[in-house]
């Protein structure tokens, strides 16, 4: 019963993220424009929440030899899980306070509220199948570090030669991996996790509607990766192809 009591790590954490977030507004990225700070505080909070939750969901996976779709949760996972929940709340907070002049805030709440419904429901409602979740997780913060670099040197803008030098220098790598990772190795996890579900593997722990809305939170985020990635792509070609048709002039 443990594991559906309240947690004192999920406020441990938010307040953690929080911390970093106001080092980063405060101190770090405080002689950026008023545009960029926010957005760059976000990327330091998921900096720190990509690289740890890979080390952290890795360990409590190898960790765990009952681990399956539907086995029960262990104190390890549960605390990646808070972990993860408590930088989705953050950054949540984030987009309340700073909206982005771009606008696309609505997407991203969007898809940080869906996740903590998966998350909160796994760690408090049915207190399984965490192992599944975690390796979705790694999976989708395996890019972290390449992702959060090209935004932060994207977000820092032409006028600074080093951004513009990193921003070239991981665009590459960031496709690459991001590529690799949402368009194979996440849908084909997605499947075998499914083929369980709907196999009736989870059906005497975990309740039907719930691994089915987890199922739709998933399908519909790495779908949105994929055309998000598709779209960078298509966008990098066109810029080598329009360098490519200069020189030829």
């Amino acid at each position: 019963m443990e594991t559906f009591m309240s947690s004192r790590d999920l406020p441990l954490f938010f307040s953690i993220f929080i911390f970093v977030y106001l080092i980063g507004y405060l101190f770090i990225f405080r002689r950026w424009s008023p545009e960029s700070r926010p957005l760059a505080s976000s990327c330091l909070m998921s900096l720190l929440h990509g690289v740890a939750a890979v080390v952290l969901s890795t360990r409590a996976l190898v960790s765990d030899p009952n681990r399956g779709f539907s086995s029960p949760n262990n104190q390890s996972q549960n605390s990646v899980l808070d972990f993860s929940s408590a930088y989705f709340f953050a950054d949540l907070l984030h987009l309340a306070v700073f909206p982005s002049p771009a606008g696309g805030d609505s997407l991203f709440a969007a898809h940080h509220a869906a996740v903590l419904f998966v998350f909160l429901t796994c760690r408090y409602l049915v207190a399984h199948g965490a192992c599944a979740l975690l390796a979705l997780l790694i999976i989708a913060e395996a890019t972290s570090v390449c992702q959060n670099s090209w935004t932060l040197a994207d977000a820092r803008g032409p006028d600074a030669p080093l951004a513009v030098s990193v921003h070239r220098f991981v665009t590459l790598p960031f496709y690459a991996s991001y590529s690799v990772c949402r368009c194979v190795l996440a849908p084909l996890l997605i499947f075998k996790m499914t083929w369980f579900y709907v196999s009736g593997g989870a059906d005497d722990v975990i309740p039907r509607w719930v691994w089915v809305s987890w199922t739709v939170v998933i399908f519909t985020a790495v779908t949105v990766s994929i055309l998000w990635i598709w779209n960078l792509w298509v966008l990098f070609f066109q810029e080598k192809y329009s360098k490519f048709a200069k020189k030829m002039k």
